[in-house]
């Protein structure tokens, strides 16, 4: 249970103005969906294109929650040894030598062979028993007692099969291991999972999460969100960066800017005490929101025509 963050978790509108406090924008989407999932105990799958937050909300969640943030990133090839458990072979190794040695004392008055073997499976169960057991993430987060935020990034990245593994964890907050068998949630844990689309993911992993899809911001919030993380920029150079970057939006990139991208050309922008856009300016720090040279080198030559339409907008 959760009742320890009632408080914070009394309605979406305090969880909206508290995370604003702590830097993290977010619209009356989020703030719902972060609600319903501390209130349901349910997890949350965030979907949406890579730089518009998704695991920065995990991180806020978690410090807004004064709760742990265990994170498991994803990758082709995950299995349960890399997220779930690892046996400690070195240790396990160490105690076969020294049981070696102390083979003699333990077999000292056993009468006939059953009892010999039995008293070697007596030892042999301390092998898989926690002393030797090295959590990973996932059972990290279900240990915990005082609860945790898990965020399982990028699930997209992962396999199928992994994907089925969750499935248990994600319906009832437990998991099996087949040498000790189930392990439930001390104190549930708030799970979020982020995907970017790669691919598409299973129904019976989707059935089991709120989903909330958080896509670009359109200019009004964007800009609400360059204020509170870069406050010290003038307004009119914020609103001409945040239309800037709307009108990169539009156009046919392999990548187009995200939101943590406007927020870095923001930051560099006063850091060069640019009052104004212009051509010369957005030239040489393009960098900054374009990441593929094909990119760059097709929005170069429109850069004239994107601040005429910026100007416009602003005025």
């Amino acid at each position: 249970m959760i009742i320890k963050h009632s408080d914070k978790i009394a309605s979406p509108k305090i969880i909206k103005d508290n995370f604003k406090k702590l830097g993290y924008v977010c619209s009356d989407d989020i703030a719902m969906s972060v609600y319903l999932a501390c209130q349901l105990q349910k997890p949350i799958l965030i979907e949406g294109p890579p730089g518009v937050g998704k695991t920065e909300l995990a991180k806020k969640t978690s410090e807004y929650l004064n709760s742990e943030l265990i994170r498991m990133q994803c990758y082709e090839g995950l299995d349960e040894a890399k997220a779930l458990y690892e046996w400690k072979y070195g240790k396990q190794l160490l105690y076969t030598q020294l049981l070696k040695d102390q083979l003699g004392d333990v077999m000292r008055g056993a009468k006939g062979l059953d009892e010999s073997v039995g008293r070697l499976h007596q030892f042999g169960d301390i092998f898989y028993s926690d002393e030797f057991l090295e959590p990973r993430p996932l059972l990290q987060a279900l240990r915990k007692e005082d609860g945790a935020v898990l965020l399982i990034d990028e699930i997209d990245k992962a396999d199928q099969e992994f994907e089925a593994f969750l499935l248990e964890l994600l319906s009832d907050y437990q998991v099996s291991i087949p040498e000790i068998g189930t392990v439930k949630a001390v104190t549930k844990p708030i799970v979020i999972l982020t995907s970017n689309n790669t691919r598409e993911l299973g129904d019976a992993l989707k059935r089991r999460c709120l989903h909330l899809y958080i896509p670009f911001p359109d200019p009004k919030l964007e800009q609400e969100i360059i204020s509170v993380q870069v406050p010290e920029m003038d307004n009119q150079l914020r609103d001409q960066l945040v239309n800037f970057v709307s009108e990169l939006r539009n156009l046919p990139l392999k990548k187009v800017p995200a939101v943590s991208e406007s927020i870095d050309w923001a930051r560099a922008l006063l850091l060069l005490n640019v009052n104004e856009l212009d051509h010369g300016w957005v030239k040489n720090t393009l960098n900054l929101l374009l990441k593929f040279q094909d990119d760059i080198e097709a929005v170069e030559p429109e850069i004239h025509n994107l601040l005429k339409n910026v100007k416009k907008a602003v005025k």
